[in-house]
């Protein structure tokens, strides 16, 4: 991201500009830098922020965290939040991985959300195929355009969500099946992220493919999609049993993941054709990361 939109602090335009009372409200700038800056960039031609920065008064990371404040586009700085690193959508907006996921974002707004689905199953084969770290950052790229989203960790035998996000793995999805919280649903909001909401899968039970096939996942699927605009499942991997093919049913599609030099291709292709009997298939992730 850069300064040189419209929207920034342009040529001769006050002090008391957003992009200058976000550097001033989060201490970057100081009130007495205020003028030198103007000054500078009167002189030079120059924006607000790229005078602050070559005065050294402020950084480039500052100048794009600023702006990003000013255009309503949260990110954190390295630390932030205390998420995990895997959490790229969150810390590293604009590197290619993250761009990435905003073409992918684009695509599924097109060809799926779009269309009047509001929830997404996300799959995979086999574990440690990156099916969680897409999850959880597509939850991110979408909170971030705007959309009221739910991220939902329907592995109930391995959960990851609570753990990218550092949350309480509670009472969350496994105990709301079976009725331990009078059916009221549970989700825990990110601050960070006032768009985005995490349902945690919960204790691990004995029992996870039979707890998704009751009726009551489809009951909280119902009620989720009447309340967010996107709800993406993290579903358990292919290979642990059925639990991706009930939620992928329930979701009405499933984006498959691969992982490049670890998915079998006859475990991908065998779980795919399981997928297709079941759902909609809207299309596949190529996992380098």
């Amino acid at each position: 991201m850069n300064d040189t939109t419209p929207e920034a602090v342009s040529k001769g335009e006050p002090a008391d500009s957003r992009l200058g009372q976000i550097l001033l409200e989060t201490g970057k700038i100081k009130d007495r830098d205020v003028e030198q800056i103007l000054h500078l960039a009167k002189k030079k031609g120059l924006h607000f922020g790229e005078a602050a920065v070559k005065l050294k008064l402020t950084t480039r990371d500052d100048i794009e965290h600023a702006l990003a404040r000013q255009f309503q586009y949260p990110y954190l700085r390295e630390g932030e939040g205390g998420f995990g690193k895997e959490l790229v959508a969150a810390y590293k907006p604009f590197t290619p991985k993250v761009e990435a996921l905003r073409v992918l974002r684009s695509q599924l707004m097109l060809r799926w959300f779009s269309a009047g689905h509001k929830s997404l199953a996300i799959v995979s084969s086999g574990r440690h195929e990156g099916r969680s770290y897409l999850a959880a950052n597509l939850a991110v790229v979408f909170s971030q355009l705007g959309d009221r989203t739910l991220l939902v960790d329907a592995d109930l035998k391995y959960p990851r969500q609570h753990q990218i996000f550092r949350l309480e793995n509670s009472p969350g999805l496994s105990p709301t099946l079976v009725g331990r919280t009078s059916g009221k649903l549970v989700v825990c909001g990110i601050p960070q992220f006032k768009n985005l909401s995490i349902l945690p899968a919960g204790t691990p039970p004995p029992n996870p493919d039979e707890l998704l096939a009751r009726d009551e996942l489809e009951q909280i699927r119902t009620q989720l999609i009447a309340e967010y605009d996107v709800v993406i499942f993290d579903t358990p991997a292919g290979t642990t049993g059925g639990g991706a093919e009930i939620v992928a049913s329930r979701c009405g599609g499933a984006l498959m993941v691969a992982r490049r030099n670890r998915t079998s291709l006859s475990d991908a292709r065998a779980f795919t054709e399981r997928l297709r009997s079941r759902t909609e298939w809207v299309g596949s992730v190529l996992n380098r990361f």
